[in-house]
């Protein structure tokens, strides 16, 4: 140690002579403490902070959807930085503050700005409570900023070269009366290189193009939403006031005219709900798991005997209507006032004004499908922040047929049948689909519904087309429906539907996208409020197209922290696109028994949920997430436990029917068990299959799964089994289904959406680049594998169900088992070897039963040992499981 002191000076002193310095410098360092600031200044920073804190927090109580803001990503302080500004800005500029202070002030922020310095605090205070609000998208405020200044530089060129161009050295004055310094600078160079007139035309399209890019909209976009606006003001109507957000008022004269929205006791009680803490998921007293776009008839008090008081003439044979703006062709009645049309007779039409209640005749638009831009995510738990698929990656389809030639036919048709036997009933109009027209017939008085539903073969044959399909009454209506399959379908595609106004309405991110009803209405349907969907169809009915389209659509609407996803594809290539996206919580699944373990470990993850939401006072997964992001859940003291939010839970199984040919029952008790108790916990099971046989699916499964799905089925057996009536198989196939959700009385036609493997490619490819799969390695795997015997093998499952059976019924007989498991004698003569070498039942005793030595009590245990459990652990289990008291075997 003495000799290799000097060595080490040596070496450091000859290293440019400052390795000496270095060395007597670390002591003083390592001894010298970080003083901590005076008491003012930390009375001044503390003083700051909250008062940040506090306006910061007043802002995003103001409407909703900032009032989950995380703390992490909160700007409240340069937030108040910017309002301080803007209030400085306007006493200058506004109130002419008259002091050295607001002299200075004044030059800085006219002198740069020029007259748009008026405008200063306007956009300081927006960008500040944009900050307060949504400080979490940053690449949105990026934009915003950067466009702001371009924007300001071409209205301040605009400005300045509108002001004959003033120039510094002309005094301070002028410029400052123009557009300031970054008006010359903009303004003079381009008006000496153009000339005035067409500098200010480059200046006026860059304006319009920074405005645009503020904005993060399309110019066509924009101009729809103009030409809607200009619609509504000349339609009488206020901005904002929709169709279906006004009621009905019945005045003294009977007119129903409609009652617009914004009373001060309606806002007051808006403004009460908005001051809840966000509400709980239990306050909506009626919960639809679909919805869709409603027609006029649902605004009406009694929509069978109001008329319009601007009825459609003959030149205008049609009545529009708010499905896709596809109009209700309405055709001429005869004897049947219709609600939608005049009679064409004179004396009809004057009796029915002078004593028929009259209402506003209600215009509808035809929903915009253009794009819009989805705003980039919160940020996940340890990772950067997610960004979902832009709605361009899934294709535009075909525009909506309205009429063809096709229906014109049908009509007759129709009208001939009915004359032909005598009904007095009129077909007054139809609704097109994308598959099927649904022809609306009205009944004449005293005219028996049963007249037409005894003429469904006729009318079949009429039409050329034997998958007819009858309702009476159409939900809603006065009217008994006659659905037709089209000649020429429509294919309706996934992109248009999550494009649709009801699907933007619907932010959820476990809704998906349907596709069409035979009005032409878009249907979305929310997966956390069916809570468990069952869906079922011969085999190229749609169903595979269907799981691809609810894939798809939580791809497109939802982040990893918010779904996650178990998915088991026993056929091995129908889900094998999907491998590897950040929604798994496991590899997909292929195996039929690790899909019964992973079921049993989402049984196992419900009950861990649960105890989570028991401890700390909630109800519902979604009440206790809020919480979790208000910082209201803290970990119990002395847990080092970090408190996240629990992400909805999705379990798709393609094939039922694999599994419950593997393990029926364990099968059948997860199923039983998720299905019965997983919808507070924020776990949601499909369950897909192609033969629904009452063996596949149960009357528990039936029982548990209120929402059904139901394709073309191959008979009428099997849509009982699906939809407890018949339907599903008058289906024409390819998509079009029955959707029973849970809550309806009918299942509503609906044909289902297309999206092509291009499309799931491109988004699956775009999810990948987003975020890695983080997958949890107890879903399959169990922590203590259990190790079957050698000399059971393959026969596991046949030796439990013999134990079982042998167990319950203590009657140990070969020809027993050959019956009861349907099996040869010389497997059910290989079991009882089994059995007999477990010591469960006795010797051969000639032609009598054997005897069995283990009591059903013991079942559970016996079985346990069967599967490759240790005996320690189930007598650890049975002990703990008696009602014995422990203090009973000292």
């Amino acid at each position: 140690m003495a000799q290799s002191r000097p060595t080490r000076t040596r070496s450091q002193s000859t290293s440019r002579g400052r390795a000496p310095a270095r060395s007597n410098s670390r002591p003083a360092s390592r001894s010298r403490k970080p003083q901590p600031p005076p008491w003012p200044v930390r009375a001044l920073k503390g003083l700051g902070s909250g008062s940040a804190r506090m306006v910061g927090g007043g802002v995003r109580r103001m409407g909703q959807g900032a009032r989950d803001v995380p703390q992490d990503v909160r700007r409240d302080g340069l937030a108040l930085f910017l309002i301080i500004l803007a209030i400085l800005v306007s006493a200058s500029e506004w109130f002419q503050l008259d002091n050295w202070f607001g002299h200075a002030l004044h030059r800085v922020a006219a002198g740069t700005f020029g007259v748009m310095a008026l405008v200063l605090p306007l956009l300081l205070v927006a960008m500040a409570v944009r900050l307060f609000r949504a400080p979490q998208e940053g690449d949105a405020n990026y934009r915003i900023v950067f466009g702001s200044v371009l924007l300001a530089l071409a209205v301040g060129g605009i400005i300045h070269i509108a002001n004959d161009a003033p120039s510094p050295s002309d005094g301070l004055v002028p410029v400052q009366e123009a557009g300031g310094i970054l008006g010359f600078l903009v303004g003079t160079p381009l008006a000496q290189l153009l000339t005035a007139p067409l500098a200010v035309t480059v200046l006026v399209l860059l304006a319009i193009a920074f405005t645009l890019f503020i904005i993060g909209k399309p110019l066509r976009e924009v101009v729809a939403a103009a030409v809607q606006l200009a619609r509504r003001l000349a339609s009488g109507r206020a901005v904002g006031d929709d169709d279906e957000d006004q009621d009905l008022d019945l005045p003294e004269h009977g007119t129903l005219e409609p009652k617009k929205r914004g009373s001060l006791r309606q806002r007051a009680a808006d403004a009460k709900r908005r001051r809840l803490d966000g509400g709980y998921e239990a306050d909506e007293a009626f919960a639809s798991a679909a919805s869709r776009e409603h027609s006029e008839f649902d605004n009406l008090v009694n929509p069978t005997t109001v008329l319009r008081e601007e009825g459609p003439t003959q030149e205008d044979p049609t009545v529009p209507t708010p499905l896709d703006g596809s109009p209700r062709h309405v055709m001429p009645s005869h004897g049947v006032v219709s609600p939608y049309a005049p009679t064409g007779d004179p004396e009809l039409d004057a009796l029915d004004a002078a004593d028929a209640q009259v209402t506003t005749r209600i215009e509808r638009t035809a929903p915009p499908t253009t794009v819009v831009p989805v705003g980039e995510q919160g940020q996940l738990e340890n990772s950067n922040p997610y960004v979902l698929p832009a709605l361009e990656v899934l294709a535009k389809g075909a525009p909506h047929k309205t009429r063809s030639s096709a229906n014109d036919r049908v009509v007759e048709s129709l009208t001939s049948v009915l004359n032909q036997f005598g009904v007095d009933a009129t077909v007054t109009g139809f609704m097109r689909g994308p598959t099927v027209t649904r022809y609306e017939v009205e009944l004449g008085q005293g005219v028996k519904v049963e007249k037409i539903t005894q003429l469904s073969k006729n009318i079949a044959y009429a039409v050329a087309s034997p998958d007819i399909r009858i309702l009476s009454p159409i939900p809603g209506k006065m009217a008994i429906g006659i659905e037709i399959p089209n000649t020429d379908r429509e294919t309706v595609s996934l992109g248009d539907v999550l494009r649709s106004p009801v699907a933007f309405k619907n932010d959820h991110p476990m809704a998906i996208g349907i596709g069409k009803d035979v009005e032409g209405g878009y249907v979305m349907a929310n997966l956390a409020k069916m809570p468990h969907l069952l869906v079922a169809g011969a085999t190229g009915a749609g169903k595979s197209s269907f799981v691809n389209s609810m894939i798809t659509s939580i791809l497109m609407r939802a982040t990893p922290q918010e779904v996650r996803m178990v998915l088991v594809d026993p056929k091995r290539v129908e889900l094998s696109i999907y491998e590897g996206i950040p929604h798994l919580i496991t590899p997909i699944i292929t195996d039929p028994k690790k899909a019964a373990q992973a079921l049993e470990w989402v049984v196992k993850e419900m009950d861990t949920r649960y105890d989570d939401l028991a401890m700390f006072g909630y109800k519902h997964i979604d009440d206790f997430n809020k919480a979790v992001r208000a910082g209201k859940v803290k970990p119990l003291p002395g847990s080092e436990r970090r408190i996240t939010t629990y992400p909805y839970l999705l379990v798709i199984v393609d094939e039922l029917a694999d599994l419950m040919m593997v393990a029926p029952r364990d099968v059948d008790d997860s199923i039983q068990r998720i299905t019965q108790l997983a919808r507070a916990a924020g776990i949601h099971l499909v369950l897909a299959t192609q033969r629904p046989s009452v063996d596949i699916v149960t009357g528990t499964i039936k029982a548990n799964v209120p929402s059904r799905l139901a394709f073309a089925t191959s008979s009428l057996a099997d849509s009982r089994v699906v939809l407890d009536m018949p339907g599903a198989e008058k289906l024409i196939g390819q998509g079009d289904a029955l959707f029973l959700p849970m809550g309806e009385s009918k299942p509503m036609r609906v044909q289902g959406a297309w999206v092509t493997e291009s499309e799931i490619h491109a988004a699956v490819e775009h999810v990948k680049t987003q975020a890695q799969p983080q997958f949890r390695d107890d879903v399959v795997v169990a922590g203590n594998q259990a190790k079957v015997a050698e000399d059971i093998g393959d026969d596991l499952d046949d030796l439990l169900a013999a134990a079982e059976l042998v167990i319950t019924t203590q009657l140990g007989s070969t020809s027993m088992l050959q019956r009861k498991l349907r099996v040869g004698f010389a497997k059910a003569g290989r079991l009882m070897d089994l059995l007999e070498s477990r010591e469960i039942v006795g010797p051969s005793q000639g032609s009598k039963a054997r005897e069995v030595f283990v009591t059903p009590d013991e079942l559970a245990s016996t079985l346990a040992i069967l599967r490759g459990a240790s005996s320690d652990t189930v007598r650890g289990t049975t002990t703990s499981e008696s009602e014995e008291p422990p203090w009973e075997d000292s």
